[in-house]
C-alpha cells in the first residue's frame, strides 16, 4: 500500500508539473475547472501537492479499516493518473516536435 500511495502521489505531482509547463507555453489547457484559475500561479502546484498528500493520508487511513477496498481504490487511482500522465506526456512530445 505504501508503494501504491507513493506512486499515486508522484503521478499527481508529475501531472501538475507537466500541466504547468504545457499551459505556460500555450500548448494545452487544464481540464479540471476547479484548478483552471490557478494554473500559472504558485497556488496551482501547491494545490496539487497538498491535494496529493491529503488523498494519500485519507487512503492510508481507509487502509487501516478496509484494506481490500483501499487497495482496489488506490490501484484504480494509480491507473487513472497513470493514463493522465501518459496523455500529458503525449501532448508534451507532440508540442516539442
Amino acid at each position: 500500500m505504501k508503494y501504491l500511495l507513493a506512486v499515486l502521489t508522484s503521478l499527481v505531482i508529475v501531472d501538475g508539473l507537466i500541466t504547468e509547463f504545457l499551459i505556460g507555453r500555450g500548448l494545452g489547457h487544464e481540464g479540471n475547472p476547479f484548478l483552471q484559475n490557478l494554473v500559472g500561479e504558485w497556488g496551482f502546484l501547491v494545490a496539487k501537492v497538498l491535494g496529493a498528500f491529503v488523498c494519500a493520508f485519507i487512503l492510508w487511513d481507509m487502509y487501516k479499516r478496509w484494506p481490500k477496498l483501499a487497495l482496489i481504490s488506490t490501484s484504480c487511482f494509480v491507473v487513472c493518473y497513470g493514463a493522465i500522465v501518459i496523455w500529458n506526456m503525449f501532448a508534451f512530445f507532440i508540442a516539442a516536435s
